[in-house]
């Protein structure tokens, strides 16, 4: 190889820095595009980490909102933690309107026990479940029958000495 000749990678490096240019020699706004921005993503980096199902569905929960029925759906089906096993036997949670959560007793004896213990229940809700709003709770006896409707009903009045 004579002297006056340059090494075949050393010709390649030249040949391509003609090509592309020295990045010395590149405009301002590309010198600007490939300054580093603080906070990128790079492989291996911070942040990077993959996250639980768990975090992903909470996050994404947080985002749309959605804590608050959840709460509620959450608080529904753990009304046995609540108040305990044999008071949830013979009540059961039928729905949150405005912020009262009404719940269905087995008896009327059921329901006003139920209502004496409200505040602790009401406290417990709110420690528990604080996202759920739940600010009240009703208690209900067992639906009386209706004679207002069925095969023995009778249009108008009908008669009144049923008991007699």
């Amino acid at each position: 190889m004579p002297d006056s000749e340059e090494p075949e990678h050393i010709g390649v490096y030249l040949r391509l820095r003609e090509v592309f240019g020295n990045p010395g020699d590149r405009s301002a706004a590309a010198r600007k595009r490939r300054v580093k921005v603080e906070g990128t993503s790079v492989p291996f980096g911070d942040g990077r980490d993959p996250l639980g199902l768990g975090d992903v569905i909470d996050g994404l929960a947080n985002r749309m909102g959605w804590t608050s029925p959840l709460a509620r759906s959450e608080l529904m089906t753990s009304w046995a933690e609540i108040v305990g096993a044999e008071t949830a036997e013979h009540s059961e949670p039928v729905g949150v309107e405005d912020g009262i959560l009404t719940v269905r007793c087995d008896s009327t004896a059921w329901a006003t026990q139920l209502r004496l213990m409200r505040a602790q229940v009401t406290t417990t809700i709110a420690a528990r479940y604080p996202e759920a709003g739940i600010t009240a709770v009703n208690f209900a006896g067992p639906n009386a029958p209706s004679w207002k409707r069925g095969p023995k009903s009778v249009p108008g009045r009908g008669p009144r000495d049923t008991y007699g």
